[in-house]
């Protein structure tokens, strides 16, 4: 079933999802098509809109803009949202009254090599080498950088990751946005394939 994970909270629902249908599937749900021109990325973008209509099924696409910033949001503001996708994995967050971010990340074994240009030398301590602990604190950082939603952020500098509370698979994510001077708790978990993280 594709359907991996759904979470309904008083503030938010997401869902994660894993994309076996076709592009006409989507488009015929949706009503529209996609303007990407790869194949795989039209079905991602228009698995990523599926997941809002799942979550709420009059999901506005008409307000739908880009900000100045290049993120998706409404032009009214009268929902909160982020969309991610890492083939053949996509995930959603709504909410109608606080910002959010969700990212969601396939396991790519370079990330190890790559963690020195996101994480501090105390961040990588907090997750040992391991490459689903990696991609855990990178879907994080996105997901962190996705509520901000104002761009020119240093993933490094700016959203230090202070502790990680492992319950098995599943984390509460401590950090700070320093641009806010906000401290922030995220969700998130990782699987055999991939990890995911949300606000």
């Amino acid at each position: 079933m594709p359907l991996l994970f759904t979470k309904k909270e008083p503030h938010y629902s997401i869902i994660i999802w894993h994309i076996e249908e076709t592009e006409a599937f989507f488009a015929s749900v949706l009503g529209f098509a996609s303007d990407r021109k790869h194949p795989k990325r039209r079905l991602e973008h228009l698995a990523g809109r599926f997941l809002l209509k799942e979550l709420k099924a009059d999901f506005p696409f008409e307000k739908m803009i880009l900000s100045p910033e290049g993120k998706p949001e409404l032009n009214d503001q009268s929902l909160h949202f982020s969309i991610s996708h890492s083939f053949p994995y996509a995930a959603a967050i709504i909410s109608a009254t606080k910002s959010v971010g969700v990212d969601i990340q396939v396991y790519v074994e370079k990330i190890k090599n790559l963690q020195s240009k996101f994480l501090s030398e105390e961040e990588q301590a907090l997750f040992n080498n391991q490459i689903s602990g990696i991609t855990l604190a990178w879907t994080a950082k996105e997901a962190l950088f996705k509520y901000y939603g104002l761009g020119a952020v240093d993933f490094k500098g700016d959203m230090p990751i202070r502790d990680v509370l492992w319950y098995e698979q599943h984390a509460k994510i401590n950090m700070e946005l320093n641009k806010t001077r906000e401290a922030c708790r995220l969700s998130g978990f990782t699987t055999d394939d991939f990890a995911v993280a949300w606000l």
